[in-house]
C-alpha cells in the first residue's frame, strides 16, 4: 500500500503550522497559519487568461447584455464590467 502525504506550507512565513479554516464562496478550502496569522486560500485563482478576456470583449462588441455574457462564459458580470471599463477604446461608447 502506497500512502502519499501532502504537506502545505504558509506562503508568507513558510511554516507548516496551518489549519483548515472554512471555505470560500466558490467552494475552495481556506487555511489559517498559526505561526503568522495569515488567512486565505493556498492557491488562489489569480486572473483569467488574456485569451478569455479578449473573447468576452469581442463578444461584447456584438451588443449582447452583460448578464447574457455572464451566462455564456460563466464569468461574474462585475468582472466583465471592470474589463470593459479598463479597455474603453475596444468597446463602443
Amino acid at each position: 500500500m502506497i500512502v502519499e502525504e501532502i504537506k502545505h506550507l504558509c506562503p508568507d512565513c513558510g511554516s507548516d503550522q496551518i489549519k483548515r479554516n472554512g471555505f470560500t464562496g466558490g467552494g475552495k478550502q481556506k487555511y489559517k497559519c498559526k505561526a503568522c496569522g495569515r488567512y486565505g486560500s493556498l492557491n488562489p485563482q489569480q486572473s483569467y487568461p488574456h485569451v478569455i478576456r479578449d473573447q468576452v470583449l469581442s463578444a461584447y462588441l456584438e451588443r449582447p447584455s452583460i448578464r447574457g455574457l455572464e451566462r455564456i462564459f460563466g464569468i461574474n458580470r462585475l468582472t466583465i464590467t471592470s474589463w470593459i471599463k479598463k479597455k474603453p477604446r475596444a468597446c463602443p461608447a
